[in-house]
């Protein structure tokens, strides 16, 4: 078992190896990798393998979750502590996305809306974050037209984001019709998860129920072939149709 354990680190180290090649990385590399198969690998894996592929976006997101669970308010105390020693714009936009996403969404807004003041009015993430944090706050009316201008000034920032967002905005300022039109285009445009969870908790909590379970349908042929990781990933939505249909 111990000359098989050996064995399996090196495979790694050469599978590592072959990549610094192909990969055109620096060759001091290969003397790490070789050193210390283990560790080297352990190192090269981190620093330059999972960056590379499509493992990273996931694991970024347990990374976060991780620390949330941990401390939940590090980012926001971190940012509010930045903003206060160097009041910057930058600084500003950091401690606002970080009271948004600590649920403190009226303060958010009161700091995305100063940015958008200043020298970054045309900065389609700040006008973004203003959207999201008007929504958070229930002024819809306000959200719709941030979005109405980030769609003129940027059409290609996060456009499926947009919309999806903007459907919202217009159920919770009472514009059904209008609704259900932007859930439509969003659904033949892009056609997501995301996109088609949101439709089918809008349609089955507005009473429109043949389309509701037709998209319901959909998702769960979705969800059916996730294995633990998307669930993972995906909880709070799931927890969100959950409630919707149950």
């Amino acid at each position: 078992m111990y000359f098989f354990g050996i064995g399996i680190h090196v495979f790694i180290a050469i599978f590592f190896a072959i990549h610094v090649v192909r990969s055109g990385q620096n060759m001091y590399w290969l003397a790490i990798l070789f050193m210390f198969p283990l560790l080297g690998s352990l190192v090269y894996a981190i620093a330059i393998y999972l960056p590379g592929t499509r493992i990273q976006h996931g694991a970024q997101k347990v990374v976060s979750a991780a620390g949330k669970i941990l401390d939940p308010n590090r980012e926001l105390r971190e940012a509010r502590s930045a903003f206060d020693y160097t009041p910057t714009a930058q600084n500003q936009m950091r401690l606002a996305a970080a009271l948004l996403a600590a649920d403190q969404a009226e303060e958010a807004a009161k700091n995305y809306e100063s940015c958008l003041q200043g020298p970054f009015a045309s900065d389609p993430a700040i006008r973004l974050g203003a959207a999201r944090a008007n929504f958070a706050c229930q002024r819809y009316e306000a959200c719709i037209l941030h979005l109405k201008m980030l769609r003129e000034g940027a059409p290609n920032n996060a456009p499926e984001v947009v919309s999806v967002l903007m459907a919202k905005a217009l159920a919770g300022a009472g514009h059904t019709d209008q609704a259900r039109a932007e859930f439509e285009f969003a659904l033949q445009k892009f056609g997501n998860f995301d996109t088609r969870a949101e439709y089918a908790i809008w349609a089955i909590t507005n009473g429109e129920k043949e389309t509701a379970l037709t998209l319901k349908a959909d998702l769960d042929q979705t969800i059916s072939r996730w294995n633990r990781h998307n669930h993972e990933l995906n909880a709070a939505m799931l927890a969100r149709l959950h409630r919707a249909f149950s």
